[in-house]
């Protein structure tokens, strides 16, 4: 079994029992994270992670990640995060990062929390449970409020936020942009 993992068994969807729960990047989800990256690029997002590179050196890849909790081993300009992926039943479906704190930049646009659902597994529930479970991670940080942003044009997204308390406070441009940040706040105390 799954120890020190909390695993949600969930309603029937479409004839299949789901079994979801976070875990933190491992090398056990190297193919169906290959899978889902590759989706990723096929509509032009993630790009900034080489598909070839990761594919050849993913235990490098997953300790990148986790380091992202290391204080000492941050980028410059970068707050500690933690990754958890999304799984159900041994398959990579997303992934959600919890900003221990913000700086200027997700302060405006990024938030405490982000997610993504890989494009194969969309509008099944996921991102609803994502954030969910996300949020849950957040307040073991002690947060008592966090920040969530999605695109304006984005109303999957911005539905999942506010089906988990999201309170809408503004939308952002920036740099010229004609896509605005919509930035909703949620209460976890």
């Amino acid at each position: 079994m799954l120890k020190g993992l909390e695993v949600y068994i969930s309603k029937k969807y479409r004839g299949y029992i789901r079994m979801l729960y976070l875990v933190k990047p491992s090398a056990l989800y190297k193919d169906s994270y290959m899978k889902g990256l590759k989706e990723f690029h096929c509509e032009g997002r993630n790009l900034q992670y080489d598909f070839e590179k990761i594919n050849v050196g993913f235990d490098e890849f997953v300790q990148e990640l986790l380091d992202r909790e290391d204080e000492n081993k941050l980028k410059e300009g970068r707050v500690k995060e933690s990754i958890f992926w999304l799984i159900d039943r041994h398959e990579f479906i997303g992934r959600v990062s919890v900003r221990h704190e913000l700086n200027e930049n997700l302060s405006k646009i990024g938030g405490h929390v982000g997610y993504e659902i890989r494009p194969s597994k969309r509008r099944k529930g996921y991102g609803k449970r994502i954030l969910e479970l996300g949020l849950k991670e957040a307040k073991k940080l002690d947060l008592k409020k966090v920040l969530v942003t999605c695109d304006s044009y984005n109303l999957g997204s911005k539905k999942i936020i506010e089906s988990n308390g999201g309170v809408f406070e503004n939308e952002l441009f920036i740099d010229d942009s004609n896509v605005g940040k919509l930035r909703y706040w949620i209460d976890l105390a």
